[in-house]
């Protein structure tokens, strides 16, 4: 199986990556134990598949050290050559406090030698306290250590539009921000959108199919409740649905995906993560990839093999117009994090 050209995105001049990220927070834990043999040989699927492009972070367990595995037996088995065809970005997510030159190396060379690369592809940088302005005595420490080559390009996570744009204007060069977006969080359409594309920053999104909620498994079925959510991606993205509308409005909105998807041919899920992709400044959405535990890289798929006219839009975006404001119940990107 290979994916349509339509599935690639030249994101920077020296990265081309696949606009659906495998996303690795499910090996950090509280999504089922997962065999470390088996997730190497899952990833060699994924990118055989054309999925090739990898969001981890430090503190996704052993993320960083099953990219630096799979690397060593990439080049084993397929040669140094092949390594050219993946993408890794990693996250660093310090506490706040003083931010020095030795402390941001240190961190970076943690990261680069568990990975097993010279030079990271993407830095994603997140920040828990805006209060601390040392982010921004971190970010250009990151910046010397792109120009010495440890880093090739500066990313954030989570960042609102306010302080994505202190960045900027403080001259550092930003290519991503990561943040939450889809049917039920579009809290990006308010300023984050916009903002992203006057200063060619793309956005990768991750929620966008609820932790699985937005799938054929919950639709007409009673709440969840509890032990019914068994991971803690359903219970976060669970609280995330109260919040915009509540069950009955999410069934509503589920069983006209699952129309538009029938018509497709196509899953719910793929219809969620295709509007996403075509959002404005959009440049990848993230789909959790649960290593040997659960794999979807036939369904992924298939997200390249249609498009949604205005009809289909129109009647899904009827439906983000009953829910609740999340922008004024929570805030911007990212503040969910920050409350």
């Amino acid at each position: 199986m290979l994916l349509p050209r339509e599935s690639r995105l030249q994101f920077t001049p020296d990265l081309n990556i696949c606009r659906i990220l495998n996303g690795m927070w499910q090996v950090s834990g509280g999504h089922g134990r997962i065999n470390p043999k088996v997730a190497i040989e899952t990833m060699f699927q994924y990118v055989d598949a054309g999925f090739t492009t990898w969001d981890l972070a430090d503190h996704y367990g052993p993320a960083e050290d099953f990219i630096g595995e799979f690397r060593r037996q990439l080049i084993t088995q397929r040669g140094q050559e092949a390594l050219n065809n993946i993408q890794a970005f990693t996250k660093w997510v310090p506490r706040p406090g003083k931010m020095t030159k030795k402390l941001v190396e240190e961190n970076i060379n943690i990261s680069l030698r568990r990975m097993n690369v010279e030079s990271l592809d993407l830095m994603q940088f997140h920040w828990w306290e805006y209060q601390d302005k040392n982010y921004l005595d971190a970010l250009k420490y990151m910046t010397e250590l792109q120009t010495e080559g440890k880093i090739k390009h500066l990313a954030l996570t989570n960042f609102d539009t306010e302080h994505l744009q202190i960045i900027i204007a403080a001259g550092i060069k930003i290519v991503s921000n990561q943040i939450q977006f889809s049917l039920v969080d579009r809290r990006p359409e308010v300023n984050m959108v916009q903002f992203c594309q006057q200063h060619e920053i793309k956005l990768f999104t991750y929620g966008s199919i609820c932790g699985g909620l937005l799938s054929e498994k919950y639709l007409g079925k009673p709440e969840p409740r509890g032990n019914d959510l068994a991971t803690v991606s359903l219970r976060k993205y669970k609280n995330m649905v109260d919040a915009w509308g509540g069950w009955q409005l999410f069934q509503e909105l589920l069983s006209t995906l699952k129309q538009i998807a029938d018509k497709h041919q196509v899953s719910i899920a793929n219809v969620a993560v295709r509007y996403i992709l075509d959002q404005p400044a959009v440049g990848g959405v993230i789909v959790g990839a649960r290593l040997g535990i659960s794999e979807h890289i036939q369904d992924n798929a298939k997200v390249f093999s249609f498009t949604l006219d205005a009809e289909e839009r129109d009647r899904i975006n009827s439906i983000s117009r009953q829910s609740q404001d999340l922008y004024q119940l929570i805030g911007d990107c990212g503040d969910e994090y920050r409350r």
